[in-house]
């Protein structure tokens, strides 16, 4: 096996698509996965590298299943699944309005990680050092340096505790396998999910998810990294 394939979700632009130029210079083939195909397109245009835009919205079953079909047909394995694609509502929300949002963040935060990793499972197995990297946050601690801070959102902050959890689990699960599952916290990252408030530019933010989809047959797993370190929570 020559050819390590690589899919990003949310891909089209911001930290997403960031992951996808540091993982094509790499010499990774990247599937560039987004909701809007014609978008998908617009963005790998330019970068330099085997990028091919794939049209996946996380929450459609449809999608997911063609999605794994195109791989397998394509390349018949997968390297790396970087499970990027987010969403946050209700900032400035009263927790008794959070129902709903709540609803919204976890089937895209959490409910579809879980389909989209699953789904590619097989195909994971099939490369010699597969490597699973969620997407977190920072926020999605418990303590002071997390939920304690900025802005709050309760129903962002806490997909995100449930996605570092369901990292564990499912590297505690895979631990017998060549498959290493760790969560990427990029920072507060200057995109449009914030209104470009973040601090970081969007390669400063991919740096850590680059790294954990690249880790070395002796590398971590379970684990939720903040550039080279290791929150807890």
């Amino acid at each position: 096996m020559t050819t390590q394939c690589a899919l990003v979700t949310g891909a089209n632009r911001g930290i997403g698509l960031a992951i996808v130029r540091g993982l094509a210079a790499q010499g990774f083939v990247v599937y560039l996965g987004s909701r809007d195909l014609a978008a998908g397109v617009t963005a790998a245009t330019g970068i330099d590298g085997d990028i091919r835009a794939i049209r996946l919205d996380v929450t459609s079953t449809d999608d997911i299943d063609e999605a794994t079909r195109h791989i397998d047909t394509e390349v018949g394995h997968l390297d790396a699944l970087i499970n990027n694609a987010g969403v946050n509502v209700g900032y400035h929300r009263p927790i008794e309005e959070n129902s709903s949002d709540l609803r919204k963040m976890y089937a895209v935060n959490v409910f579809a990680v879980v389909d989209v990793t699953n789904a590619f499972l097989p195909l994971l197995r099939k490369s010699p050092a597969g490597r699973i990297v969620n997407v977190t946050s920072k926020r999605g601690s418990i303590g002071e340096d997390g939920a304690w801070v900025g802005t709050p959102s309760m129903a962002y902050s806490s997909s995100k505790t449930a996605l570092n959890a369901l990292t564990v689990h499912y590297a505690r699960d895979l631990a017998d396998t060549p498959i290493k599952v760790n969560g990427a916290a990029p920072g507060h990252v200057a995109t449009d999910f914030n209104g470009f408030r973040g601090t970081r530019s969007p390669d400063e933010g991919a740096a850590v998810a680059i790294r954990l989809a690249t880790l070395d047959v002796d590398g971590p797993t379970g684990l939720v990294f903040e550039d080279d370190t290791v929150l807890t929570w």
